[in-house]
């Protein structure tokens, strides 16, 4: 159901014992604003403190998608006028990541139909995720001059094998499957059963905890069929092993398989400097602490990216002129120097991400 005009782009509101937060923009499929980021995290100040609210419920408007991602083409915008809008969204949206992660009552998410980028964010850190038969989660960012964040390298980085590496670097969708499979969700509801489902959620018990919610959702869960990705793991496994996207490449182009070549010509229209860069970070997150760490990383890296000639021609070509032929700069792997890749790694002092304890 689209939003009526004069609806605001979040609705906020408690319906039973669930704190709901609707993201509103259905004609975007709800792609995320900072204003929007803002009155999240204000409506999660206010249901943290709500006895009456046992459990948050985040789902998108309309009968496209939970969430597309965040609102690129401002930030393209911004990126071309020489603004700072870029930093300020990332940095609370990243705090925001990191609070949904920790959140002191169960966080569902209802993560029905397109899930991408800033709506992983809003939705795989919470602590019960649903997917059903609609659901595409993907990370695709590498694709627009950019990398999988949102603490999505925390995400990826701890998928079976290299299924993390798989989905980071080549964009590709994760159906609800794969989603659980890879540790973005945790439960398959067929979507027939949503309704009855949300309007239990809206029942829970005062004081429910997590596992007391799972428990909820268990009675309508089903087990799917297996993912594309988890049918493919051991190609993916021995492919994606590899610590440089040229070991990567070549792997896949001595595979020959038909999901090989498919993989190659996914990865051959992506921005070389963020397969690199998106590698990096995945590799690094494997050994990081915490949610946290990973995304002090990604905010370093975010920082050197919206400066970039990569991320504003990526979203050119993606969004603005929509031709689908980026011109990269450098337009090659073998071109992507340490000293390029390094940059996006340097301490930024008063700036880095700081969370609060």
């Amino acid at each position: 159901m689209n939003a009526p005009l004069n609806e605001p782009e979040l609705i906020v509101r408690r319906e039973g014992t669930a704190g709901v937060i609707r993201l509103n923009r259905p004609k975007a499929i709800n792609a995320l604003t900072l204003a929007m980021v803002r009155g999240i995290d204000a409506a999660l100040d206010g249901f943290a403190a709500d006895p009456e609210v046992a459990l948050v419920l985040l789902e998108g408007a309309g009968e496209r998608g939970l969430c597309a991602g965040g609102d690129i083409r401002t930030l393209y915008d911004s990126a071309r006028a020489g603004g700072d809008l870029g930093p300020a969204f990332w940095r609370e949206e990243y705090l925001l990541n990191a609070r949904i992660a920790r959140f002191v009552k169960p966080y569902v998410a209802l993560m029905d139909g397109l899930v991408m980028g800033g709506g992983v964010g809003l939705s795989a850190h919470g602590s019960v995720r649903v997917v059903s038969e609609t659901t595409r989660i993907a990370m695709p960012e590498v694709g627009i001059g950019f990398f999988p964040d949102v603490g999505g390298s925390y995400l990826l980085s701890r998928a079976p094998g290299e299924t993390g590496t798989y989905f980071g670097l080549t964009g590709a969708t994760m159906n609800g499957a794969d989603a659980i499979f890879a540790g973005f969700a945790d439960a398959f509801v067929p979507a027939p059963q949503w309704p009855a489902l949300r309007e239990k959620l809206t029942q829970a018990p005062r004081g429910a905890s997590a596992g007391q919610v799972r428990g909820i959702v268990a009675r309508f869960a089903a087990k799917p069929e297996p993912g594309p990705a988890e049918l493919h793991r051991s190609q993916i496994d021995a492919a994606f092993a590899h610590d440089t996207v040229e070991e990567i490449v070549a792997a896949l182009s001595r595979d020959g398989s038909e999901f090989a070549q498919a993989t190659l010509k996914a990865l051959g229209g992506k921005s070389p400097t963020s397969l690199k860069v998106a590698l990096r970070l995945l590799r690094s997150a494997r050994l990081a602490a915490s949610l946290e760490a990973c995304l002090a990383d990604e905010y370093r890296a975010a920082l050197e990216v919206f400066v970039s000639a990569d991320f504003v021609e990526g979203i050119r070509a993606a969004v603005i002129d929509k031709d689908r032929n980026p011109k990269w700069q450098p337009s090659r792997l073998e071109d992507v120097t340490d000293d390029i890749v390094a940059r996006y790694f340097v301490t930024r002092g008063a700036r880095e991400l700081r969370f609060p304890d």
